[in-house]
């Protein structure tokens, strides 16, 4: 598809109603997502003892200190405008200065959780919300109910995502801290690469694949599997069919 092709459908596509209707189901439960995931980060590491995030303002639950204008609005906005069979970003990450922390290892595991089950959390107070749609004005639930049950599933995304032992996500943080200090040291390394190595699994991979005949995409694997348990009890608790 030539360019010009490509940008008139994109064009389109913004356009379209229906997706602004879609966007508009998104975009609050991707704030209060990422808000809440790297408050929470920040929160707990001034509670253990390192105050870094809480004096650049990062203690906060207002969405324009935690987001980045590339990774969480810019590069996702582009993939749903034109169709993306995936919805790829990031937020600013939250500093935190281990060394400070009250017990290092230990606290850094607790730091690191501290998103992943605030969206958990999130995820939670989602589905308990959906049982108050009778409540609402009838032009106005159908709205409601699909943006709550949308952050059910980002929320979920973002937690199993977020717990992948991949330098820098949570879940690498938690894995050193039950390594023995070499072996931690050695892991922590991969940090410098972690972000190329995503690009590679989420997007590189699955289009390789493509050309090959094959799928690649270990992401959906990776993902999937946790998802498809914990999806249909956070449904089921919010009264949806599964």
């Amino acid at each position: 598809m030539a360019l010009g092709e490509l940008t008139q459908a994109a064009w389109g596509r913004l356009l379209d109603t229906d997706l602004f209707y879609k966007a508009s189901t998104w975009i609050l439960p991707i704030l209060i997502a990422v808000t809440f995931h790297e408050a929470a980060h920040a929160f707990a590491a001034w509670r253990l003892g390192d105050h870094t995030a809480y004096r650049l303002g990062r203690v906060t639950f207002n969405p324009l200190r935690h987001i980045d204008p590339v990774g969480t609005v810019l590069l996702p906005g582009i993939l749903f405008i034109t169709g993306a069979p995936f919805l790829f970003g990031w937020a600013k990450p939250v500093p935190v200065a281990f060394g400070r922390l009250r017990h290092p290892r230990r606290d850094m595991a607790l730091v690191a959780v501290a998103g992943p089950l605030t969206n958990i959390v999130l995820a939670l107070v989602s589905a308990l919300l959906i049982h108050a749609g009778g409540l609402l004005p009838v032009s106005v639930a159908p709205w409601a109910l699909q943006m709550l049950y949308q952050s059910i599933l980002l929320n979920l995304v973002l937690a199993v995502f977020n717990m992948i032992p991949l330098p820098p996500l949570d879940g690498s943080r938690i894995l050193m801290s039950f390594l023995p200090a070499v072996l931690a040291r050695q892991y922590a390394k991969l940090e410098r690469f972690g972000f190329l190595i995503l690009i590679g699994v989420v997007i590189l991979l699955p289009m390789l694949g493509r050309q090959m005949g094959m799928d690649l995409y270990f992401f959906r694997w990776i993902i999937g599997v946790p998802l498809s348990w914990l999806t249909p009890i956070f449904l089921r608790i919010a009264g949806v069919p599964s």
